[in-house]
């Protein structure tokens, strides 16, 4: 979904202050509040805004340890359920698993996990190892966050290029200002 310059600014402001009210937004934005409560509907609607919710921030709550574990699953023998899945239904299952994902490479999923310490980091491993369909685990600790998860930089990038391609009339090009039939293949 293409957003504009306004939603880029709209959810900036919601990212940067939660708890701003809808009037409060409209007040800094200088758009109506009607405006702003049916942009936050749409976005939300459309999946751009996943969540209004806290942040949560594990080592505040104890869990000082961050890792990655890749694991690698059984595979299936064609019993028509692909191995991730119920891997995965049981990894939810396991609060200190805070992410998992299917990968390409030498593993087949990825999991960031939290752990009060490296000794219940071995714990945790221990109790993702004994997932049914888990054939092994590898893992790396994280030392430090070097670059925190973040979608803002995405939020500014899709407005600008939505600003750029704002205006213009069917085949007058990109936003680099290139025809399609200008672009040379590969």
């Amino acid at each position: 979904m293409a957003i504009d310059e306004l939603d880029g600014r709209l959810i900036e402001l919601f990212t940067a202050e939660p708890r701003v009210g809808v009037l409060e937004a409209s007040r800094r934005l200088g758009v109506a509040r009607g405006t702003v409560q049916a942009r936050l509907d749409r976005l939300s609607r459309d999946g751009v805004i996943a969540g209004f919710g806290p942040e949560i921030d594990p080592a505040a709550l104890g869990y000082g340890v961050t890792a990655f574990v890749t694991l690698q699953l059984r595979q299936s023998r064609g019993r028509g359920q692909s191995g991730h899945d119920p891997v995965a239904r049981r990894l939810a299952e396991v609060p200190e698993v805070i992410e998992a994902h299917t990968i390409t490479g030498p593993g087949d999923m990825l999991c960031r996990v939290v752990a009060h310490s490296n000794t219940d980091l071995q714990r945790v491993i221990d109790v993702l190892v004994d997932v049914a369909g888990v054939e092994r685990a590898s893992s790396v600790i994280s030392l430090a966050t070097q670059v925190a998860h973040r979608t803002l930089p995405l939020v500014r990038a899709s407005a600008r290029r939505a600003g750029r391609t704002a205006g213009r009339r069917p085949g007058e090009g990109g936003a680099d200002g290139a025809k399609p039939g200008d672009r040379s293949p590969g």
